[in-house]
């Protein structure tokens, strides 16, 4: 018998001890952009609560237990520094960090990849590909593994940027893209090997884990593994760029029931849906639109409906918010020219009373209607510098960082 693999959104597996309040990792807890927090318009500008400096990164914020964790490179040094703050008043509790070689990469030299809070520890991926795990309340390194030596792969151009996530518990899943180690689980205790699993070449995407599969977009494929790191599906989505034919495949795959929606910055998006018959696994195209094309913007659905932020490369790059049937890949409406390279939105609130909060790289924050006729603007406010880090919602404030500081802004 034929059934649905993916079902109910696939929720993700349930590792982490959160409360309401929490933003423990990359896209939330459920790692798909959505708070279950309702956020109302507001008038006039906002006003941050509090701002704390810190060092280069694009990485994004995370909240967990009332503590912010912010990840980047600190001054003058070549180190990956992990530093705790209070959430409420902006205290810094600690900051600690190791020593890594140099890179310096176009578009900064600090980490990109987003930490993950699981239980008491915390887990970061440098750009140069040490994944570490820290203690949560100390900031106190348990272990760490310099993964592209250990597992034989080469750095990306622009450095490791995919977020680790926590699988079952007991393992740290990351890509690494080298031979037999495409996907990598850890041992979360020790950081010792649990598995390898493919040759898949390595992007700056992020894994996300849904029910029983883990689904990822590298540098090739759309990917469906087990727990135990048996591939289970593929279909080609390549996203190259330049001459030089750069894999910048970015943006994470969106499990939403049967369908997984997968994009890159110049192969477009494609909709698939997965099911299982006696063991083997059938990944259908449902649709594929060319012109869909996301750099490193997660798309976020309500409804039947996908809210995206297309990009368009070149000497005058832009971006363009769209408004996508989640079963056809039709475009519903667009609106142009709302950044330049990137824009978040996170889906907030809960069922029926949707908003949807996008933060552009000029700083910007907007809230507008998941409405599928047209755009719908309720609110807008200047909220920090230049940025490309996804914010963090969490117990009425969103968490952001800019080029300099971190940033707490009230909702509520």
């Amino acid at each position: 018998m034929s059934r649905y693999l993916l079902g109910s959104l696939l929720t993700l597996t349930p590792t982490l001890t959160l409360s309401a309040a929490d933003w423990p990792q990359f896209l939330g807890p459920t790692r798909d952009g959505v708070s279950p927090e309702a956020v109302a318009p507001w008038k006039g500008e906002l006003k941050p609560l509090w701002k704390q400096p810190v060092g280069e990164a694009h990485s994004s914020p995370v909240v967990a237990g009332g503590v912010v964790y912010a990840f980047y490179e600190p001054a003058g040094r070549n180190a990956d520094a992990l530093a705790a703050f209070d959430a409420r008043t902006g205290e810094r509790r600690w900051e600690k960090s190791y020593d890594r070689e140099e890179f310096k990469p176009l578009f900064g030299n600090g980490p990109r990849s987003t930490p993950v809070v699981s239980g008491d520890s915390v887990y970061t991926l440098g750009g140069t590909g040490v994944l570490a795990c820290w203690g949560a309340k100390t900031g106190d390194i348990a272990w760490k593994v310099d993964t592209l030596k250990e597992y034989g792969a080469k750095n990306l151009f622009f450095g490791v940027s995919t977020s680790p996530v926590v699988l079952g518990g007991d393992k740290v899943v990351v890509m690494v893209g080298g031979k037999g180690a495409g996907l990598v689980a850890v041992d979360a205790k020790t950081g010792k090997t649990a598995w390898m699993a493919t040759d898949e070449p390595a992007s700056y995407s992020s894994p996300v884990i849904a029910g029983n599969q883990i689904v990822t977009l590298t540098g090739a494929n759309l990917l469906g593994l087990s727990p135990a790191g048996e591939k289970l599906w593929a279909v080609p989505l390549e996203g190259k760029v330049g001459p030089k034919q750069l894999i910048e495949s970015s943006a994470t795959p969106l499990v939403v029931g049967d369908l997984v929606v997968g994009s890159t910055v110049t192969g477009g998006a494609v909709g698939l849906r997965v099911t299982e018959k006696d063991g083997k696994y059938e990944a259908k195209q449902e649709w594929f639109e060319k012109a869909l094309t996301c750099y490193f913007s997660t798309p976020v659905v309500v409804g039947d409906h996908l809210y995206m932020i297309n990009g368009t490369l070149g000497l005058k790059p832009t971006i363009t918010l769209r408004c996508v049937g989640l079963k056809t890949g039709k475009v519903a409406w667009e609106r142009k020219n709302v950044g330049k390279y990137h824009a978040a939105i996170v889906r907030c609130g809960p069922a029926g009373k949707e908003t949807l909060l996008m933060l552009d790289d000029a700083g910007s924050l907007t809230l507008f209607e998941p409405n599928p006729k047209e755009y719908v603007e309720l609110a807008r406010a200047k909220v920090c510098g230049e940025t490309w880090a996804h914010p963090a919602v969490a117990d009425g404030h969103v968490y952001l960082r800019d080029n300099k500081d971190l940033v707490c802004v009230p909702l509520k």
